[in-house]
């Protein structure tokens, strides 16, 4: 078994897309660590914010099949691609780690994801992975947090109910 920790957010209808997306996860991978949820500014373009968690889940499957198996998660619920990179979107799902490994590629796979330095993404991992090392800088992400300049992003934890 694997240890994959997940990004997930979403800014369009996100309480019903997120819990959705929970159901799933447990469904399928069983017992998960998720974090507290929290509202962010968008990054990279105007517009709504985004709530955003973060999940521990242990999975037989290896990284690219574990993408592909989020990928279609995203499209199940109505994620689409054909748009810019930065927009509004009902389902993000990422693989932010994955045990140990560092990956580049096939196709956007990247392992650990570059966007962990974004607040939306460390301050929840934080929360439920804070003793986790980051594999190519061996800090734990608890001081990858607290020696970064996301922390400066203003957020707010809300309630995902349901």
């Amino acid at each position: 078994m694997h240890r994959a920790w997940l990004s997930l957010g979403s800014n369009l209808e996100p309480e019903r897309h997120l819990r959705a997306a929970l159901r799933e996860l447990r469904a399928r991978f069983g017992e998960i660590v998720e974090s507290p949820t929290y509202r962010f500014p968008a990054v990279g373009f105007d517009g709504p914010e985004f709530l955003n968690l973060a999940v521990g889940i242990d999975t037989d499957l290896q990284p690219e099949a574990l993408d592909a198996w989020l990928h279609a998660l995203e499209d199940r619920h109505g994620r689409v691609r054909n748009g810019p990179r930065f927009s509004s979107r009902t389902l993000d799902v990422d693989i932010v780690l994955f045990d140990d490994r560092v990956i580049a590629g096939p196709g956007h796979l990247e392992i650990p994801r570059r966007e962990l330095v974004e607040a939306f993404v460390l301050r929840p991992l934080v929360d439920i992975a804070a003793d986790v090392y980051e594999p190519v800088s061996a800090r734990t992400l608890a001081q990858v947090w607290s020696e970064s300049a996301a922390r400066d992003v203003p957020f707010a934890r809300v309630e995902l109910g349901g």
